[in-house]
């Protein structure tokens, strides 16, 4: 709860700095308060042996979440360190898009908090309409528009569905605390309600993480948004969504179900396959990653099927995707900065302009695609292993040769760098967006080459 309570409280500090014009010092004094929080947070980690239920049962301190809301303030760090330069021009409203970021954050850190289901539903509508406003930030641009009244047009039924979940959960069983509910699941007399209750949240948290049949919004909203909220949905939303899917399922208790199992089959299959046979046929870089992010949600879902072993290999998979993608924006948001589209096209010739960029970008894609050395590869790996003695092994199958479909997108873009004609000469680039980049791969490779690191975080 201490988390939770900082990073409120740095939000309203925020907001309160733009009334005494402390704009220039804004960015890094938010950092360093992320950072305290941070330390913070490990802290508790440090004493996460053992849940600490607080506040009538609403916040659990545990080491799921302490590790996962580490990593969500690492993530926002990264962006908030380019909010000085993304938002340079709009001085009056960076202190606005920081506060977002950073109340944001405090939803994300309640959704992998929660004890209590309003608690959960609070936290993911904090996280929801932080991202519906900054998806249409960008109010002279008819893409960002229509980006955001899709985000929020649609992620408001979402929500609608997973509230109606939650009252058919506590019409089922008359309770909201979630320790409670995992005890009383496993009764023999349950009413109907509770199962079709569990099936219209994962519906809707299906939705929030862009699974199959629940992705067409991301495309267009991915590709509509300004990057840095693209980078924002790509990595720090979609591992919140996928952590908090995780805890409701393994608390919910109702997953030895075969029926169930067998559609997180299907839907695992279907993100993979269709993200990224789609992201083959793009030739715009956000919605190729808009896609490639459908396909990972597809692999993501590999933990849900051995969900009482899997909390390690879930957390691995999301640090390592977490970190390519926020390697690879840093990229795309400097590199299409003040162009009129983010297609390929503009990264011809990256290579010889700018080679750092370019090798950040590389590595951020290699990453995703599962190569050696990069944690991605050994993210992958964990999960294929588990998913094989789960006894699916049909789904790794179809997830080794969605990796190497993969290949295909991703190496289109690295020989656009590397063996094309730049289209314009280099142009200076903020020294942030380096030490974003390089930062993040360097962690992405530290992460690989040292895994139990990371294991240990949430063992």
């Amino acid at each position: 709860m201490n988390t939770l309570i900082a990073i409120s409280a740095l939000g309203v500090f925020c907001l309160i700095a733009e009334i005494f014009n402390l704009r220039k010092a804004l960015v890094p004094v938010t950092i360093l308060g992320l950072l305290a929080i941070l330390g913070t947070t490990l802290n508790l980690w440090s004493f996460g042996g053992v849940a600490d239920t607080k506040f009538a049962n609403m916040i659990a301190v545990d080491k799921f979440s302490s590790a996962f809301s580490s990593l969500f303030i690492v993530l926002t760090i990264f962006l908030v360190a380019l909010c000085q330069d993304v938002y340079k021009e709009q001085q009056s409203k960076i202190s606005d898009f920081i506060a977002i970021k950073i109340f944001l954050l405090a939803g994300a850190v309640a959704m992998v908090s929660f004890a209590n289901l309003s608690m959960y539903f609070l936290g993911i509508e904090t996280l929801s309409i932080s991202l519906y406003i900054l998806a249409g930030s960008s109010r002279l641009d008819i893409r960002s528009n229509e980006a955001g009244m899709k985000y929020f047009l649609l992620g408001s039924f979402a929500s609608g569905i997973i509230l109606f979940g939650i009252c058919l959960i506590y019409g089922a069983l008359g309770t909201f605390d979630l320790k409670e509910i995992t005890e009383w699941s496993g009764a023999a007399d349950l009413a109907i309600w509770l199962p079709i209750g569990v099936s219209l949240i994962t519906i809707g948290m299906l939705f929030k993480v862009a699974a199959v049949p629940f992705h067409f919004w991301a495309p267009d909203v991915y590709e509509g948004a300004p990057t840095l909220v693209t980078a924002t949905m790509s990595t720090l939303a979609k591992v919140v969504a996928f952590a908090t899917l995780y805890k409701l399922l393994l608390a919910l208790n109702l997953f030895p179900s075969i029926p169930f199992q067998n559609i997180i089959v299907v839907v695992s299959i279907a993100s993979m396959t269709v993200g990224n046979i789609m992201a083959l046929r793009q030739n715009n870089v956000k919605r190729m990653l808009a896609f490639s992010g459908i396909s990972h949600a597809g692999f993501m879902l590999m933990a849900i099927l051995s969900l009482t072993d899997s909390m390690g290999s879930l957390f691995y998979y999301t640090v390592a995707y977490a970190l390519a993608g926020i390697a690879a924006f840093a990229v795309i948001a400097i590199v299409t900065k003040g162009k009129d589209n983010q297609d390929v096209i503009n990264f011809n010739g990256l290579g010889k302009t700018n080679p750092i960029l370019a090798a950040v970008l590389t590595a951020a894609l290699l990453s995703m695609a599962g190569i050696p050395v990069f944690s991605g590869f050994f993210a992958k790996f964990m999960l294929f292993t588990q998913t094989i003695k789960a006894g699916y092994l049909v789904v790794v199958i179809a997830g080794v040769i969605n990796s190497i479909i993969s290949v295909g997108y991703y190496f289109k873009l690295i020989l656009a760098m590397y063996t094309k004609e730049a289209t314009e000469e280099k142009q200076t680039t903020p020294i942030v967006y380096y030490i974003v980049g390089i930062t993040a791969i360097v962690l992405n490779i530290l992460a690989g080459l040292y895994p139990s690191v990371v294991l240990n975080l949430i063992k």
